[in-house]
């Protein structure tokens, strides 16, 4: 856990390319795997709880990452991109609206970008710099 608090915006980035990579993957796994046994079934439950699991992981990454930028400008989309990945996922789960599937890379490829910028731009080198929240 200690990692994730000093180093939250290496590891934000890493888990939101994890998700992105997991998201590629996932149509070309199941094709594969389930034409392979001889008829399509549902994707396991196991695999769509990974959603889950990266939203929180990137929750943590992103809540850390915004109590220690030096940049006020980069909070809101942190929060928006995150926002807007929950939305996606939850409607590809529920089927609210018809959206592309390839919809859930917008989000996922901003936050991978607001990471790295933010681990080379905006991090605080003392106490004072830092955005507090308000």
């Amino acid at each position: 856990m200690n990692i994730i608090l000093k180093k939250s915006d290496t590891f934000g980035a890493l888990a939101s390319m994890l998700c992105l990579i997991h998201c590629i993957a996932t149509p070309f796994i199941f094709i594969v795997h389930t034409c392979s046994l001889g008829g399509c079934s549902t994707t396991p439950t196991w695999w769509q709880s990974i959603d889950y699991l990266f939203l929180v992981i990137s929750l943590i990454a992103i809540y850390h990452s915004t109590k220690n930028t030096s940049s006020r400008f980069i909070k809101p989309f942190f929060w928006g991109f995150w926002i807007l990945l929950l939305m996606v996922i939850v409607n590809e789960k529920l089927s609210w609206i018809s959206i592309p599937a390839y919809s859930i890379y917008i989000p996922a490829i901003a936050l991978i970008i607001l990471h790295v910028y933010n681990l080379k731009y905006c991090q605080c080198k003392n106490d004072k710099c830092c955005v507090k929240n308000e």
